[in-house]
């Protein structure tokens, strides 16, 4: 069997830690993962950390030089599934807009494998009507959804928009 290419796009929120264990056990299963971070990601998570656990350079910018078409059209090209994990109300908007102003919502746009995303937010932003309107249109475009969970979140209330656990993400993964 082949082995599966796992891109993983990572956006800004406290959620990014838990994208580093989904790192970790997709290697560990035998995914070869290239990571993504947007500039709000790196904020929360460093690139020393995902370099170290999927054994690979972090791709941070839209123009880097080592993809001479654009990292959005090589990457998008040359991985089989593409998971943006912590997917926040800013990311998911531009996804079902069409809106491509950075590295990740550029990839997502030439990405022709299956999607997946794990939004994570505070639970008034989650609720929020335009961002279920935004998550409903990915779901017609055939992204497949991990559903936040409920619980304590950083902004010190419990309510829905946790992102789910790193083993949930990987399942849904794995079931791609």
């Amino acid at each position: 069997m082949k082995m599966q290419r796992v891109l993983l796009g990572v956006c800004g929120g406290i959620a990014a830690y838990k994208t580093a264990q989904l790192t970790s056990r997709l290697v560990q299963a035998g995914y070869e993962v290239q990571v993504m971070l947007s500039d709000s990601a790196r904020q929360f998570i460093g690139e020393a950390t995902f370099a170290a656990l999927s054994g690979r350079r972090v791709v941070v910018d839209m123009f880097d030089p080592q993809f001479p078409l654009g990292p959005h059209i090589e990457l998008a090209r040359s991985n089989d599934i593409l998971c943006i994990a912590p997917a926040t109300a800013n990311f998911i908007a531009k996804a079902a807009l069409g809106l491509a102003d950075d590295l990740l919502s550029t990839t997502y746009l030439c990405f022709k494998g299956p999607v997946l995303i794990a939004p994570a937010m505070n639970v008034e932003m989650w609720s929020h009507p335009a961002v279920q309107l935004n998550v409903q249109k990915l779901r017609e475009h055939a992204v497949s959804i991990v559903e936040p969970g409920e619980g304590w979140l950083s902004c010190r209330v419990i309510g829905k928009g946790r992102m789910a656990e790193a083993e949930a993400i990987f399942e849904a993964i794995a079931s791609l």
